[in-house]
């Protein structure tokens, strides 16, 4: 009885338009009041002792850098860095779209921020070249989702915090899986450019020309440097590297790109801050309904029940990667992240699978989710920046969902690609 009330209320209160994190107390509370197992202590106890951990703390820091350095000019300057690179290539604004994410996503740490800052520069850009609407949509949406997947990602901190894994650890596992994803976008962002004859940028840099956006955009790309190679090289934790990126967040957007004033910093802290509450009171009421679920032996039986549908690890694996697509096309990412962890690491690491690898399977799973409807938050940042319906860039959305499907399967039974850096580094 409490597992359908706990279900049943939760599906019936997002379904109503209620906000995830409310969603996921109230059918808490609910479970409560209907069964007395628990006092209603619980949830408040569950709220706060969740919440109390140092590495968590690593959240709304990174969330403040992103804001910042978003609002600093840093996404143009990331745009000429890739347009210098790939900009003459067969459709060269794609492949700038994607390259220009996947270096944004290494100081937004999130989807939607990345598909913001880069597409409501470059999809005017595409559609004036003559790019088609649903296509340029999608690319900038699914390039968004790649914010997640590489580090600092808020995801994979959640997932850190809630698995008791090395942050340093996943986040030096994620860099490649995150290129790869990017690779497959580039390779299908060529393939479909050369059938539609999306030509390359005719323009040309001069050396002087390219010196100077190299020297432009080195402020930008120190950022990332400086936050992974700080935490790998053992100078700071990860928690405190994200606050060493809100100082030089600050430092390069006031007083090197001059972007934003210091009457500006008031509300970037508040839209940091908002963003932030949003998350806590997600991962509050995720530890509240983890609880319950664990009080009913929930995980137990889903695990019992996928080991016992098969012994093979290839299908599990399969099993697993479905599950999580299809609750990452209708739960929002950290609260999956938060439930699910507890239920389906043990089954990954009975078979040997290692829960740094099972963390970027999770994350680019759930990434994914970014872009696939009904929830697809990058679909909607999508519609806003361009005017498209989100009947058509969820239609749109469709070979870049299938693209980047494909190369986590590549990710799941290839482990190395996960696990080589990390090993590599002594991680």
């Amino acid at each position: 009885m409490a597992t359908a009330l706990l279900f049943g209320g939760f599906i019936f209160f997002a379904a109503v338009s209620v906000p995830i994190g409310i969603s996921l107390g109230m059918a808490v509370m609910l479970v409560i009041i209907a069964t007395g197992t628990v006092d209603l202590t619980f949830m408040a106890q569950g709220l706060t002792t969740s919440m109390n951990s140092f590495p968590l703390m690593a959240a709304p820091f990174f969330i403040l850098a992103g804001e910042v350095m978003g609002r600093g000019g840093i996404s143009r300057r990331l745009l000429k860095l890739a347009d210098i690179a790939f900009g003459r290539f067969t459709g060269g604004l794609g492949l700038v779209t994607v390259v220009a994410c996947m270096l944004f996503a290494a100081i937004s740490g999130t989807g939607s921020a990345t598909v913001a800052a880069i597409g409501s520069i470059m999809v005017p850009e595409m559609l004036k070249k003559g790019y088609n609407k649903g296509f340029a949509g999608g690319l900038v949406a699914s390039s968004g989702a790649i914010g997640a997947m590489i580090p600092p990602s808020i995801t994979m901190v959640i997932y850190c915090v809630t698995a008791g894994v090395s942050i340093t650890a996943l986040f030096s596992a994620g860099i490649v899986p995150g290129i790869v994803i990017g690779l497959s976008l580039m390779i299908y962002t060529l393939i479909y450019s050369k059938k539609n004859g999306y030509k390359g940028s005719s323009q040309r840099y001069t050396t002087k020309e390219v010196l100077a956006v190299i020297k432009d955009g080195i402020p930008a790309i120190l950022m990332p440097v400086i936050i992974l190679g700080g935490i790998y090289g053992g100078v700071f934790t990860p928690t405190e590297a994200a606050a060493v990126a809100v100082v030089y967040g600050f430092i390069v957007a006031l007083f090197v790109y001059k972007e934003i004033s210091f009457k500006d910093v008031g509300e970037i802290v508040l839209k940091s801050a908002l963003m932030t509450s949003v998350i806590l009171v997600i991962i509050g009421t995720s530890a509240g309904f983890g609880r319950i679920l664990a009080l009913e032996r929930i995980p137990q039986l889903i695990a019992n029940a996928i080991v016992g549908f098969s012994s093979s690890k290839i299908v599990i694996l399969l099993l697993l990667n479905l599950l999580l697509l299809f609750v990452g096309t209708f739960m929002e990412t950290l609260a999956a992240v938060i439930i699910l962890t507890p239920i389906l690491l043990p089954i990954v690491t009975s078979f040997g699978m290692s829960p740094v690898h099972f963390g970027v399977m999770m994350v680019i799973n759930l990434a994914i989710g970014f872009v696939t409807p009904p929830l697809g938050a990058n679909l909607f940042v999508t519609t806003q920046i361009m005017d498209i319906s989100f009947e058509e860039v969820s239609r749109a959305i469709i070979p870049f969902i299938i693209t980047m499907v494909i190369a986590l399967l590549f990710i799941t039974f290839v482990p190395i690609i996960s696990l080589g850096l990390p090993t590599l580094l002594g991680f």
